[in-house]
């Protein structure tokens, strides 16, 4: 098998200190380096979301369901990838979420400005690979997913990656949730989808 680690949007707006702050999130990110150090993978991509104007995924009054407050917008600092992060061990990133909500990597698009057209930073191109063709074209059947947070973009993320049919694990173990009851609910739903799952979130909010 080929296999690739997915680690989903370990932003710093999603850490200690963000607009959209997951607790635990800073330790995800240490976590994940250590899990990256370790190897035993064939490649590493990252995800982040890239708003630009979400519409209604942006509100003043969020329902922290559909809504939040402004979070990751293109050009300010909770958008980059959070400094726990290893970034050297990145092969590529993939944006999404510029004008809609976005919670799947696999909305995402090809980061268009990294050294030798890798992707790591810059923006989108409309016109890059999405993360699905990006994988197959590297060889990669199996995923290793991980990050922030587990009841929204990681669980979506890979819940996409099985139905695409990449073999997919999550590290539970490296990963945060936003609220116990969405938590254990994103768990179940990875289960039932045939997910291999590791470990336990950690759920602090």
């Amino acid at each position: 098998m080929t296999l690739a680690v997915l680690v989903v949007d370990v932003q710093n707006d999603f850490a200690e200190g963000g607009s959209l702050a997951v607790a635990g999130g800073a330790d995800v990110a240490a976590a994940i380096s250590a899990r990256l150090a370790e190897g035993g993978y064939d490649t590493v991509v990252a995800t982040r979301d890239h708003h630009v104007d979400p519409g209604s995924h942006f509100s003043a009054t969020p329902d922290f369901v559909t809504s939040w407050p402004a979070h990751c917008v293109v050009g300010s600092g909770g958008e980059e990838l959070h400094p726990g992060l290893d970034r050297s061990r990145l092969d590529a990133v993939f944006d999404k979420g510029e004008h809609a909500a976005a919670y799947s990597g696999f909305e995402g698009r090809l980061s268009g400005s990294g050294a030798g057209g890798s992707g790591v930073g810059g923006s989108a191109d409309p016109a890059g690979p999405g993360l699905a063709d990006w994988l197959r074209a590297a060889g990669v059947d199996a995923v290793e997913i991980m990050g922030i947070a587990t009841d929204h973009c990681v669980a979506a993320t890979a819940l996409d990656a099985a139905a695409a049919g990449f073999a997919v694990t999550v590290r539970l173990d490296l990963t945060a949730g936003v609220a116990a009851a969405t938590t254990a609910d994103a768990v179940d739903r990875m289960r039932r989808a045939g997910i291999t799952l590791v470990g336990e979130p950690v759920v602090r909010g």
